[in-house]
C-alpha cells in the first residue's frame, strides 16, 4: 500500500467522500476502527466481504463508502437479508453495519433470533441512543428520563442493554466499546471477524446533533468525555442483569465462546 495515503482510502470510494455525517458524528471513528481491523487481518481489499445495512445514519457507513458489494436494505431487515446471503454464499464474510434504532427496534426480533441461531455473521451496531436521521425520536436505547421529540416530558421506559441482550440470546462473541476507545473497538471487531457463528460489537457513538442537543448531553467532545468515564469490565466477569444508566454502561467483552454455528449445525443434519 502507498504509505503517503491514509490506509483507509484503499478501501473507500473516493467519489463518496466527504461523508454525509454531521460534524462531530462518531460514525467516522467506527468506519476507521473497522477498516483498521480489516487491514490488520491482512485483507488488501474488501473483495471477500459482503456488507448489509438497514436505514439510519450508521447504515451509511458501508453504503456507499466501501469499495465492496453492499446491500442497503429496508428498515430493520439488514440481519434478515444477511442471513439469506450467508446461507446462499457461505464463502463470503458477511458483515452487518447499522444503528441501534434499525437493529434493536424495527429489527429487534431479527437480532435476537440470529444470535439464537448463531448465524455466521458479524454485526456492528452504532449506538447513539436516539433516532438521529429521522428527527430525534426515542429509541430502545434511549435512557430513562431523556427528552426527545417523541418523549417531550422525558422517556418513561427502561432502555435495552444490547450487549447483554445479544449475549443472553446465544451469540458466540459480544463486546461493547465506544468511539472514545477506538483501539479497543478495532481489536474487538478483529476478534469478531475471526469467530465462527454470530458476533456482535456494539460501539457507543456520539450524536451531538440529535442526541446531545435534545437531551443536554452536549457537544461531541463533552460526549466523548462521558464515554471515557464508563467502567470497563474485568475479563471473565459474570454478565449480571443491569438497567443501563449514563454512567453505568460497562464496556468490554460479554460473550466469548465456540458454540457450533448455524452452518455447522446444518451440515450435521442427516441427509
Amino acid at each position: 500500500m502507498d504509505t503517503d495515503v491514509h490506509f483507509s482510502r484503499h478501501y473507500l470510494r473516493e467519489e463518496a467522500l466527504p461523508t454525509p455525517f454531521c460534524p462531530g458524528c462518531g460514525n467516522g471513528i467506527i468506519t476507521n476502527a473497522f477498516l483498521k481491523a480489516v487491514r490488520d487481518l491482512g485483507h488488501k481489499d474488501l473483495s471477500g466481504f459482503a456488507f448489509v445495512s438497514g436505514i439510519g445514519c450508521g447504515a451509511w457507513i458501508p453504503s456507499p463508502h466501501f469499495k465492496a458489494d453492499t446491500l442497503h436494505t429496508t428498515h430493520g431487515r439488514a440481519i434478515a437479508f444477511a442471513t439469506g446471503l450467508k446461507l446462499a454464499r457461505p464463502e463470503l464474510e458477511v458483515v452487518v453495519i447499522s444503528g441501534d434504532g434499525d437493529l434493536a427496534a424495527i429489527g429487534g426480533n431479527h437480532l435476537i433470533h440470529a444470535a439464537r441461531r448463531n448465524v455466521d455473521m458479524t454485526v456492528i451496531c452504532s449506538t447513539n441512543f436516539i433516532y438521529g436521521m429521522t428527527g430525534g425520536q426515542v429509541a430502545p436505547t434511549t435512557f430513562t428520563g431523556d427528552r426527545t421529540t417523541t418523549s417531550p416530558y422525558g422517556n418513561p421506559e427502561r432502555p435495552f442493554d444490547l450487549a447483554r441482550l445479544v449475549a443472553a440470546a446465544g451469540a458466540n462473541y459480544v463486546a461493547r466499546w465506544t468511539t472514545a476507545h477506538p483501539i479497543q473497538a478495532s481489536r474487538a471487531i478483529k476478534k469478531a471477524l475471526q469467530r465462527k457463528g454470530f458476533s456482535f460489537v456494539e460501539i457507543l457513538s456520539q450524536c451531538p446533533t440529535a442526541y446531545g442537543r435534545r437531551t443536554g448531553a452536549g457537544s461531541a467532545p463533552e460526549m466523548l468525555k462521558w464515554f471515557k468515564k464508563l467502567p470497563v469490565r474485568k475479563r471473565g466477569a459474570t454478565v449480571e442483569q443491569a438497567v443501563p444508566t449514563k454512567l453505568g454502561q460497562d464496556l468490554g467483552e460479554f460473550a466469548d465462546r465456540e458454540d457450533p454455528s448455524l452452518l455447522e449445525a446444518l451440515g450435521r443434519l442427516p441427509r
